[in-house]
């Protein structure tokens, strides 16, 4: 029987390239966004369907939608998320709510809202697409890496709640993929932030060290980073953690495999700006 996978965040980047791989290779695809544009009319295997995390009827109908169009789903890819790039003084309380708000309890919302199903066909599998941020920390996205480091240990724990009844979690970490909207929405949100003056010279000394790890990228793209996520559907392990772009390998090498010692003495020469 066709398998059939419900995507947050489909409007563009990885939630768009990863439902394109997976019309592709024929499963069903429910491609769901905040804001449902006209898209993917080259395939019949896919509906479009509005779901905002931040919004729990939305998502209750985006689910039923899919059930009712496809007969089950198989595969829930929580894709949709937001950064907030600043100092955490700069940022507004309200800010911080809604990057906790989609980055997380949207994310808990969606798998909430498909549990029941999956319970009841003893199947199924939650792809949580975290990132690097949410392994190893960064200056000037404490709220970003505070919100993927709460989806890594949530999915973790999920895992072993689930395993029992046939259920699988799995997480894709990428690194960055400069061809999506995310810095551009990261850039916004920074720019309407309210830093006191003191922080200048370190946002500074940090814009140099991002330069430097955008000079030193790779050119991952949504595609790259699409096919670790159907490599995550389709292989048929219960390994939990993916990286989906060398980009990060060496930081994640470093945080998983150094003493605390080396991998803070390494981080520090890397990541504190040079502040004169």
């Amino acid at each position: 029987m066709t398998k059939t996978v419900l995507i947050t965040g489909c409007s563009s980047g990885f939630g768009e390239a990863a439902a394109c791989l997976f019309a592709d290779n024929g499963w069903n695809v429910v491609a769901t966004m905040r804001t449902p544009v006209e898209a993917y009319a080259e395939y019949p295997n896919v509906i479009v369907t509005k779901l905002d995390v931040q919004d729990r009827e939305s998502i209750k109908s985006a689910v039923s939608e899919g059930i009712s169009r496809f007969g089950q789903i198989d595969v829930v890819v929580n894709n949709a998320g937001f950064g907030l790039f600043g100092v955490f003084e700069g940022t507004s309380r309200e800010k911080i709510q809604e990057q906790f708000d989609v980055n997380v309890f949207g994310m808990m919302d969606v798998i909430r809202e498909t549990l029941p199903h999956f319970r009841a066909n003893r199947s199924g599998l939650f792809i949580n697409v975290s990132s690097g941020a949410g392994v190893f920390g960064l200056p000037m996205i404490s709220l970003y890496n505070a919100s993927k480091f709460a989806i890594e240990g949530f999915s973790e724990s999920l895992s072993y709640e689930l395993a029992s009844l046939g259920i699988g979690v799995k997480i894709v970490e990428p690194g960055g993929v400069l061809e999506t909207k995310f810095g551009q929405r990261s850039g916004q949100e920074f720019s309407s932030s309210a830093t006191p003056a003191d922080y200048e010279p370190f946002i500074t000394g940090a814009a140099a060290v991002f330069d430097g790890l955008r000079q030193s990228r790779g050119l991952a793209t949504s595609e790259d980073v699409a096919k670790v996520i159907f490599e995550a559907a389709t292989d048929g392990t219960n390994q939990l953690r993916y990286v989906a772009t060398d980009d990060i390998k060496p930081l994640i090498e470093k945080r998983r495999g150094s003493s605390e010692a080396e991998y803070m003495a390494f981080m520090r020469r890397r990541m504190t700006p040079n502040i004169r």
